[in-house]
């Protein structure tokens, strides 16, 4: 997830997320990761690349990013107000079994992309991260 000042890109067209209440049913064989992201900058910009994986840390397996709710896909934005944390859902194509555990990385051409590692694997495929 690269993020930006909002004063950073001013020049910039931006788009904002329509939040809705929907009900998601879990499909087997996907990894469900939710995000928090604590803005206390000032307003900021966030958005999420479709190269986001989740590597296996033993065998080094990819399973790659299929499905977001709640954040924009780059290059568009999403707008995060200050003091506020944002939260959104990153779904993935599933690990082998015998994954224990994973990291989550945003791989991305630029500086600003997110890493969070060695996240244990649990029976529900269900977690929760802070950005």
């Amino acid at each position: 997830m690269s993020g930006r000042s909002h004063k950073e890109l001013t020049a910039k067209p931006e788009t904002e997320v329509a939040v809705a209440e929907q009900t998601l049913v879990l499909e087997q064989g996907h990894i469900y990761v939710h995000c928090y992201y604590k803005n206390g900058q000032g307003d900021n910009l966030i958005r999420i690349w479709k190269s986001t994986v989740l590597i296996d840390r033993v065998s080094g397996a990819r399973a790659p990013l299929i499905h977001v709710e709640n954040i924009t896909y780059a290059p568009t934005w999403t707008r995060v107000p200050n003091n506020s944390t944002y939260r959104f859902l990153l779904i993935f194509e599933s690990l082998p079994s015998t994954c224990v555990a994973f990291d989550l990385l945003e791989d991305i051409p630029e500086p600003g992309g997110f890493f969070v590692g060695g996240i244990l694997r649990n029976q529900t495929d269900v977690y929760h991260v802070q950005l």
